[in-house]
């Protein structure tokens, strides 16, 4: 079994800059600004979040994680050796991988792994943060990602805004301001309990503010940015070298692999029965992008949500999210459709030993037929692992690493890129 998984409940990042929205609102109330209505708590209100690392919540989410992952795969380990468990020295990212062998072992699991934490920082490379070694990913996670989700906020807030603005005073409440007291409402209710700004909101507001997420993520790190096959696909090529039992390809061409770690069985084992990594967001977005996918490519118009999209964050990637990745060994082919009788034979009679590949996101199968049409239509929801692994071949030419990451090319507008790399590629 392979686990990619996001980290726990965090405080918010610095990038967002809620603090200093915090302080602004602070600073409104002790001067001449009155806050009324249901804004009047502002005026005694005090920001007081910390800044990146993990909440309680988050240290609760990745143990339980733990918890759950040894009901399902603890079975699979190997005692004769220790798992290698790959992580960053990113706090949050560390302190997550701790929470979760500490669930999945108990609080000796240094008897039973090895935490490697590659270094995350600029000029350094690794899988579990590869923008640090892809440039480009900076332009799609700048304007080109912010500016239709802006282009949204000021649609779907502009009533509330224009509601919270009469409950202001002195203080010129914006569109900015409705959805950083979102924000902070998300952020308070897991690292608090409770927060005040929630109830400002109402059902749609939220639903529209889940939906400025999406657009964020599918044009920073999906099939909408052209650096989302990029930003995945390292991690994608140490999965299928994990899964064929090989060693990492060093030579088969430019990603943000590190190399010295890949190179060396000790830091990058591949015949391990389970596969544990700790990573942000985005890489989970990335590599669901580079593995192809498609039943999350549907474009996100500026303009509102379409009907049934599927690409919806907080499924996706919510705090502490997870992939699992079952390679499944069968002594039989597994019938396509399957009895719903207890007595029913599941296989075909005559046939061989088969593999298979079940992708769970968030413990719900991701149905590989709805992406990948040569995997045929399954009950199950899985593919035959050799057609899976055969469909992958091209994943790290489609990805287009270094062209994609370091290349000349002009961005354009939202919504010119719909398969996760530079619109000239397609």
């Amino acid at each position: 079994m392979h686990l990619l998984h996001r980290h726990g409940s965090r405080y918010p990042t610095g990038g967002e800059h809620l603090e200093k929205w915090g302080k602004k609102i602070m600073n409104a109330a002790a001067e001449n600004a009155v806050f009324t209505g249901k804004l009047a708590f502002l005026n005694h209100w005090v920001y007081g979040l910390g800044e990146n690392i993990l909440v309680t919540r988050g240290r609760q989410e990745l143990f339980a994680s733990g918890i759950l992952n040894f009901f399902n795969y603890g079975a699979l380990y190997n005692n004769q050796s220790k798992l290698v468990v790959r992580t960053t020295t990113k706090d949050r990212i560390l302190k997550s991988a701790e929470n979760f062998v500490s669930g999945f072992f108990g609080l000796d699991w240094r008897d039973n792994a090895n935490i490697l934490a590659a270094i995350e920082a600029k000029g350094f490379n690794t899988s579990l943060m590869s923008t640090n070694a892809c440039p480009n990913s900076a332009r799609s996670f700048g304007k080109y990602a912010s500016a239709p989700r802006d282009q949204w906020k000021e649609k779907y807030l502009r009533h509330r805004t224009k509601k919270l603005r009469e409950l202001s005073g002195e203080y010129d409440w914006t569109v900015s301001d409705s959805y950083n007291a979102q924000a902070v409402c998300a952020y308070e209710t897991v690292s608090l309990g409770y927060s005040p700004f929630c109830p400002l909101f109402n059902y749609e507001e939220w639903e529209g503010f889940s939906y400025a997420s999406d657009i964020w993520f599918s044009a920073a790190s999906g099939f909408q940015s052209p650096t989302g096959r990029a930003q995945g696909i390292t991690w994608v090529e140490e999965f299928i070298a994990r899964v064929e039992d090989r060693p990492f390809n060093v030579s088969g061409g430019p990603t943000a692999a590190n190399l010295t770690l890949n190179a060396n069985p000790v830091t990058f084992p591949h015949n391990q029965s389970l596969y544990l990594d700790f990573t942000h967001d985005t890489i989970l977005v990335s590599v669901l992008t580079a593995l192809g996918f498609k039943q999350f490519a549907s474009f996100l118009p500026a303009s509102g949500p379409p009907r049934h999209h599927q690409f919806r964050t907080n499924r996706v990637v919510p705090f502490a999210s997870r992939i699992n990745i079952e390679i499944i060994r069968s002594p039989h082919e597994i019938r396509h459709r399957r009895s719903r009788h207890r007595h029913a034979d599941p296989y075909i009679p005559g046939t061989g030993e088969t593999h298979y590949v079940h992708f769970l996101l968030n413990q719900r199968t991701l149905p590989m037929y709805s992406s990948f049409k040569q995997c045929g239509r399954r009950d199950d929801g899985w593919c035959e692992l050799s057609t899976f692994l055969d469909i992958q071949k091209k994943s790290l030419e489609r990805a287009q690493f270094e062209y994609s990451c370091t290349g000349d090319w002009e961005i354009g507008e939202y919504g010119s890129v719909h398969d996760g790399v530079p619109a000239k590629l397609l």
